[in-house]
């Protein structure tokens, strides 16, 4: 199975509202911190929800079934493809992600801001859906701190590892089509960005249409 991308029919199930939340996409190559950062942020923001995803890979040491990933078998990941039940889908490094559309339709329906940690691939999908979505990509500050910080974390074999240094440097080429790029070379300085970021796209005038609209028509009532 190759990457797949969830078709959405119409404006109604995912639209660009400006009284529904936001959905932040952050990506970056296997081993450039964005779980770490996304992590921070979400001790940080309020109103603020993570999108689990699913994925066929097992689980890491101190993983827990529903609150990283929710994991399932190929079969079973391959009838939710077939029924239409995510967003977007991929094959990376051998194994299968996808995104829950009805976890993202219902969260950002009722004005919560979702958090989405992904691979380039499902970032790419995503941007080409019609939904309210800003895209963030996480730059380690060199190959080397790439390659220490995947060894470090002691989770992949020899040739897993391999692969995922192998296609770092094509992952790393799609970070100029993201909306923002937040180099991370220290933690708290970008989990600072990062927060920015969501601050500054809450501010956006197109998404606080309704409320602006309200205080202009109050201030028209007095006097």
């Amino acid at each position: 199975m190759s990457s797949k991308v969830t078709e959405l029919q119409t404006a109604t199930d995912v639209n660009n509202s400006p009284t529904r939340g936001t959905l932040f996409v952050v990506s970056s190559p296997s081993g450039g911190g964005k779980g770490t950062l996304v992590r921070g942020v979400l001790e940080v923001v309020d109103n603020l929800s993570y999108s689990v995803s699913y994925t066929t890979r097992g689980p890491r040491a101190n993983e827990v079934n529903g609150r990283e990933y929710f994991f399932v078998d190929v079969p079973t990941f391959e009838e939710m493809v077939a029924g239409g039940e995510f967003l977007e889908s991929a094959c990376v490094h051998g194994n299968f992600y996808g995104t829950s559309k009805r976890q993202i339709v219902e969260k950002t329906a009722a004005g919560i801001d979702m958090i989405l940690e992904v691979d380039v691939q499902g970032a790419a999908s995503v941007r080409k859906l019609l939904m309210d979505s800003v895209s963030v990509f996480i730059l380690p500050p060199s190959f080397d701190v790439l390659k220490q910080r995947l060894c470090a974390r002691g989770t992949d074999t020899p040739e897993n590892l391999e692969l995922r240094l192998r296609n770092a440097p094509e992952e790393l080429s799609q970070g100029l089509l993201f909306d923002y790029v937040i180099i991370n070379d220290e933690i708290e300085r970008a989990v600072n960005l990062l927060a920015s970021i969501i601050y500054a796209e809450r501010a956006r005038c197109v998404r606080q249409e309704s409320l602006v609209r309200r205080v202009i028509q109050e201030f028209g009532t007095c006097g």
